[in-house]
C-alpha cells in the first residue's frame, strides 16, 4: 500500500516515488503529452504522460501504455483519483516549481461529465451545489480562516481560565423575546422554541459561579430577512464574565479576544488572503475607539444622511456613515456604539441610576454590526419589572427569575456572529459566501 503524501508537502521531498490523492480540475489531452491537474485540500500539482496513442500503420504498442492514455482522456473535472509516479523538482513548471510524472492512475470515483455550475454561475446556483463550489482554492481557505479564527478565540479564553459551556437548543419558552421564534412540536403535548440565544444559559453559568464564560454554537432566527447579513441558523460566539464594574470590562475584554485572534489569522493566512481575496488583514489596535449613540447619530447627520428610523438607533447605512468617520478619523475598522436608550435594548440589559440608559454597545467592524454587549440586570425584583415594561409574561420567565433568587454576581458579556465577522475581515459581500451551508428564509437544502 502506497503512503499518500499531501501535495503541500511535495516541495520539500526528493525526487522519487510519490503517491498522490485528490480530484481533478483540469486535463490538458494534447496529442504526444498529457497534463492533468490535480487537487487535494492542501494545493495542486501537474501530472504529466508521455501519451501512447495507436499506430497508424497498426504496429504492436505497450498495452498498459495505450491503456493508461485512454484512461487520463475519458477523465472529467472533479473525478477522485489516486496516482503514483516520479516526482520531478523543475523551475520551468509554473505551479509549485514540481510534477509527477504518471505510473499508474486508480480512480476512486468518477464525476460525470458535464459540471452544473461555474465560476460564473449565480451565488444561488452555487448554493444548490454548494459541495462544488467548495472545491476552489478560495472557498477552501474561507473555512481555514474559520478554523483559525475560532482556535485563536478559544486559545484566548482557555488560557485565562474561562470555562466552555455547551447550553442546549430547545427551549420550553423564548430566550430573548417571543418574536422570531421557531416553535415545534416536542412529544406531542408540549410546544418547544429552537434558541434564540444562549444568552439565559450564560447568566445562569454566573449564578452558578462559573466567573468566565464562552460559547460558540448554533442559534435560531425566525427572522424573514433577506440581506447580505441575516440568516435564519448561524454561529453565534458567546462569552459572559461576573465581577465587572459595568459594560466596559465585557468591551475590554472582547476588543483583546478579537486583537489576539485577527492577529492569528493574519499570521497563519495574510499572504494567501491577500493574494485570493485582495484584502490586508492585521490585527486592530486597542483600544477600539467608543462613540455614544447620541454623537453617533451627529456624526450621521453632520456627513449628510438622515436616518428614517424613528426608534433613535442606526440603520445599515448609519452604522455605514459612523464607520466611515471613524476610519477617516482614528484610521480604525472597529467603533464600540454605547449608551443605547433602554426602550430599543433588551429587558435584561442593566440602565444607568443617573442618565436611564442602558449600559450597552454595539461594535461596528467595517460598517456592520458584529456583536451586542452589555452589564445584564442582576437585581431580580428590576429585571421582573423591566420584562413587564417590555410586555413579556413573567410567569414564561420563572425559571430564568429563579437564576437571580439565590444570589449572583454583578456581570456581562456578548454575542457576536462569527460569519459576519468572516465576511468582513474577508470583504465579502454576503454571510452566504462564508457560511459552509447557508439558511434563510428561503433554503433549507442542501
Amino acid at each position: 500500500m502506497n503512503t499518500r503524501v499531501l501535495i503541500k508537502q511535495l516541495q520539500s521531498l526528493p525526487d522519487g516515488d510519490v503517491s498522490v490523492s485528490g480530484w481533478v480540475e483540469t486535463v490538458r489531452d494534447q496529442k504526444k503529452v498529457q497534463f492533468v491537474i490535480l487537487r487535494d485540500e492542501t494545493g495542486a500539482v501537474q501530472l504529466v504522460n508521455p501519451a501512447t496513442r495507436p499506430a497508424e500503420d497498426g504496429a504492436e504498442q505497450d498495452a498498459g501504455a495505450l491503456a493508461l492514455t485512454d484512461l487520463i482522456s475519458a477523465l472529467s473535472t472533479g473525478t477522485f483519483l489516486t496516482v503514483t509516479g516520479q516526482l520531478k523538482h523543475d523551475e520551468r513548471v509554473k505551479l509549485g516549481g514540481v510534477e509527477i510524472k504518471i505510473a499508474q492512475l486508480d480512480v476512486a470515483a468518477a464525476a460525470l461529465p458535464e459540471t452544473p455550475i461555474a465560476a460564473d454561475s449565480a451565488q444561488d446556483k452555487r448554493m444548490d451545489w454548494r459541495f462544488l463550489d467548495l472545491r476552489t482554492r478560495r472557498n477552501n481557505l474561507i473555512f481555514r480562516v474559520q478554523t483559525t479564527l475560532e482556535h485563536a478565540m478559544r486559545t484566548w479564553w482557555i488560557e485565562r481560565d474561562y470555562i466552555e459551556i455547551h447550553s442546549p437548543k430547545l427551549m420550553s419558552s423564548a430566550s430573548e423575546s417571543n418574536a422570531e421564534l421557531f416553535a415545534l412540536e416536542y412529544f406531542g403535548e408540549q410546544t418547544a422554541y429552537l434558541a434564540q440565544s444562549p444568552q439565559f444559559f450564560k447568566q445562569m453559568a454566573q449564578s452558578a459561579g462559573f466567573g468566565k464564560i464562552f460559547e460558540i454554537g448554533d442559534v435560531y432566527r425566525a427572522d424573514p430577512s433577506f440581506t447580505s447579513r441575516h440568516a435564519t441558523e448561524f454561529t453565534s460566539v458567546d462569552a459572559e464574565i461576573s465581577w465587572i464594574d459595568s459594560h466596559e470590562d465585557v468591551a475590554r475584554m472582547q476588543e483583546e479576544l478579537l486583537s489576539f485572534a485577527i492577529g492569528a489569522v493574519a499570521d497563519k493566512h495574510g499572504a494567501e488572503i491577500e493574494e485570493l481575496f485582495g484584502v490586508t488583514v492585521a490585527a486592530p489596535a486597542i483600544p477600539f475607539p467608543r462613540i455614544p449613540l447620541a454623537e453617533a447619530r451627529e456624526i450621521v447627520a453632520a456627513r449628510g444622511y438622515d436616518i428614517p428610523r424613528t426608534d433613535g438607533d442606526l440603520d445599515p447605512e448609519g452604522e455605514r456613515q459612523v464607520s466611515a468617520h471613524v476610519k477617516e478619523t482614528f484610521g480604525h475598522d472597529f467603533v464600540f456604539i454605547t449608551d443605547y436608550p433602554h426602550e430599543i435594548r433588551a429587558f435584561y440589559h442593566m440602565r444607568d441610576d443617573e442618565t436611564g440608559l442602558t449600559k450597552s454597545y454595539d461594535l461596528l467592524y467595517n460598517g456592520v454590526e458584529i456583536t451586542t454587549g452589555a452589564q445584564r440586570e442582576h437585581r431580580v425584583d428590576i429585571l421582573v419589572e423591566q420584562a413587564k415594561q417590555k410586555g413579556l409574561d413573567p410567569e414564561h420567565l420563572e425559571f430564568y427569575f429563579d437564576f437571580f433568587r439565590y444570589g449572583v454576581p454583578p456581570h456581562g458579556g456578548f454575542g457576536m456572529g462569527l460569519a459576519r465577522v468572516l465576511m468582513l475581515m474577508l470583504g465579502e459581500s454576503s454571510i452566504r459566501e462564508v457560511t459552509y451551508l447557508f439558511r434563510g428564509p428561503t433554503r433549507l437544502a442542501p
